[in-house]
């Protein structure tokens, strides 16, 4: 083995001598072989390696090769030189996707009555697709001894030169997936052929695009010959491209080409074609742009994300599971939304959430959580489908699916099963999750009047606060903020909880922190109209004050004191107090973007203010904003806050 790859290695050396590729196949051999390749003059190829005794080294696991010897494995195969010579190409293609193993690949190649390059290519790498796990190749001893594998590596090896450029970088990609490696004949082969045609110019936008795939995999975003694929793709016209080329030229970028805002003009470019071609662009395409604008940070291209989620909509139905989370993902990092998408999904999701995989049932979540967008459809299909499927969820999974619900404060038709079953899971898996997932899951209940009493304890212990705070750097305000919530309310709102209490160190004096926040600051506009109505109702603006701290962490909009006997007392008076008024001025930021529903964590606040003894009067901007005049505003009030005085005119 190790003479014929020295015989190989001479021949190649003369003929990539001009080439940027030698540097990388240099790298990758051993240093005495790589000093043969200057030295050796250039001889005919079959002078050096014997008529069928081709082989290929393939690492089928981290740092294992395998070698494959090819033989007379030849001969099985022979590839139509005629690029349309096989009608039943298109066929052969579309029965291909619909393999989900290897042996049929194999069993669908051997009953095809002529196989082009292109299609040996694509079935090489559907091998690859179905083949690989996390780890690698699944049962790669049993792949590499099979004859018909031996004999596409040998014709691909053997008819390099005269492989179309499809065909020929579309196998040198299969390869890489099915971790060949690089000091292979074949990868050589491959890799040699494609460098000399990228000097010619003579790649398409798609050759071009999956060769540079291929090297990223193989050498990194740092290889060289990548710079000259990119030169060539700039270097063609724009405006001939076709959606699955400016598709394949995102993807590429993705990959690893696009790293720290490299190609920016280019992306530009594109960013402003895509806006017109967005209309035509397929369910793969869309998902795959859609998926770009998120990894290369292209804020700037907001015309381009709310152009793809207009013509999103029409494709909700066939996107599928590994389509529609790259969509929602963009969509939550630009925070746009659009009415007609959302109800796509309500009429979508219910039908398929007991078949959907746990990851994108959590991104729709996770996206209307983030959106405040309040869809009982959609929220009663996931609670039912969680009752059960949720046994096989990540932990993750779990809590992403249930937190919405007590963000948005709804409370689906089966909630008794539905928390039943999040018990039953917590009381099996407590330990698996982390500490902060935990504790997001138990705080979004309490928001919804689900109280967590028998976890209650664990979370309050030395040991998870220690887990808790060891998690991340630190615990930032907001995670003490929840802690401090979830002991309010197991004082206030479980009279029965005997377990320990949350140490004073980890407790809050305010819920209001910066950037997360447990409570939301008053509208100024809509305060301001407020303030301006209440100065008159009461005679002066020193007879209520604004945005109070209260001994128990919340901030109030404006509070009003009254003595025993009902009069307004002034803001700054300390004694006599009986009884006090908290004004809720709730704008839209405090009810979900679809509804008057107010969010959970301002329902948890004014149910426990009530708790504490405060009179609580909610002013809703939906009904203070109807009002027309001034007089009808100081009028409105009065009924709220009085409602069984009579007012005396001022």
């Amino acid at each position: 083995m190790a003479l014929n790859h020295l015989r190989v290695f001479r021949f190649i050396s003369s003929e990539l001598q001009t080439h940027n590729f030698l540097q990388i196949v240099k790298r990758q051999l051993h240093p005495r072989c790589s000093q043969i390749l200057s030295t050796r003059p250039r001889k005919a190829w079959h002078q050096w390696v014997p008529h069928k005794e081709y082989h290929s080294v393939v690492r089928d696991q981290p740092y294992c090769i395998t070698v494959c010897l090819h033989r007379n494995a030849g001969d099985s195969f022979k590839f139509d030189g005629k690029r349309h010579a096989s009608s039943n190409e298109q066929n052969f293609l579309k029965h291909l996707n619909n393999c989900k193993t290897a042996k049929q690949i194999f069993k669908l190649l051997n009953s095809s009555v002529s196989i082009t390059d292109t299609m040996a290519a694509a079935a090489l790498l559907r091998i690859s697709q179905v083949e690989k796990d996390g780890n690698g190749l699944r049962n790669p001893a049993v792949l590499l001894e099979n004859e018909a594998l031996k004999a596409l590596c040998f014709q691909f090896e053997h008819e390099s030169q005269r492989l179309s450029n499809a065909g020929l970088v579309t196998a040198l990609y299969a390869c890489v997936q099915l971790y060949v490696d690089p000091q292979s004949t074949l990868m050589v082969q491959l890799l040699s052929e494609s460098q000399e045609r990228l000097n010619k110019g003579q790649m398409f936008i798609e050759d071009l695009c999956l060769l540079g795939k291929a090297l990223l995999d193989l050498e990194g975003p740092g290889c060289g010959i990548l710079q000259q694929i990119m030169e060539q793709v700039q270097g063609q016209k724009m405006d001939d491209w076709t959606s699955e080329e400016i598709t394949m030229v995102y993807n590429l970028l993705v990959a690893g080409v696009g790293e720290g805002g490299n190609y920016q003009q280019l992306l530009n470019k594109m960013n402003t074609h895509t806006l017109h071609l967005a209309s035509r662009l397929g369910c793969k395409a869309k998902s795959d742009i859609f998926n770009a604008m998120v990894v290369l940070k292209q804020t700037q291209a907001i015309p381009l994300v709310i152009n793809l989620c207009k013509y999103s909509v029409r494709h909700v139905p066939h996107f599928s599971d590994q389509e529609l989370i790259p969509v929602l993902n963009a969509l939550m990092y630009f925070g746009h939304s659009d009415k007609f998408f959302t109800d796509a999904l309500e009429r979508n999701v219910p039908k398929k959430a007991f078949v959907m995989q746990p990851e994108a049932i959590s991104k729709v979540m996770q996206y209307c959580s983030q959106r405040r967008i309040l869809s009982p459809p959609i929220f009663d299909a996931v609670a039912e489908s969680f009752v059960y499927n949720s046994d096989n969820f990540t932990t993750k999974e779990i809590a992403l699916q249930i937190m919405p619900f007590g963000k948005l404060n709804y409370l689906p038709p089966n909630a008794g099963q539905l928390f039943r079953k999040i018990e039953n899971l917590l009381r099996r898996r407590f330990s698996q999750f982390q500490p902060r997932t935990l504790l997001n899951l138990l705080h979004s209940c309490i928001l919804i009047e689900r109280f967590p009493v028998n976890f209650v304890a664990k979370i309050f212990s030395p040991y998870f606060l220690q887990q808790l705070e060891a998690q991340g750097s630190g615990l930032d305000k907001f995670v003490l903020a929840q802690l401090t919530q979830l002991f309010m309310t197991m004082k206030l709102e479980c009279r029965s909880y005997e377990g320990p209490n949350l140490p004073p160190k980890y407790r809050v004096k305010s819920f209001l922190t910066p950037g997360r926040s447990m409570e939301s600051l008053v509208d100024e506009h809509l305060y301001s109209k407020v303030k301006n109505a209440l100065t008159d109702l009461l005679g002066a603006r020193n007879y209520f004050a604004s945005r109070v701290l209260t001994p128990y962490g919340y901030t109030l909009d404006a509070e009003i004191k009254l003595d025993e006997e009902g009069y307004v007392l002034p803001a700054s008076r300390r004694e006599e107090v009986f009884r006090r008024i908290a004004l809720c001025i709730d704008d839209q930021r405090r009810f979900s973007v679809n509804s008057h529903n107010l969010l959970g964590k301002e329902t948890i606040k004014q149910r426990q203010l009530r708790l504490l003894g405060y009179n609580v009067v909610q002013i809703p901007f939906y009904a203070f904003e109807k009002l027309q005049s001034h007089e009808e505003m100081v009028e409105y009030l009065h009924k709220k806050i009085f409602p069984h005085s009579y007012r005396l005119a001022w």
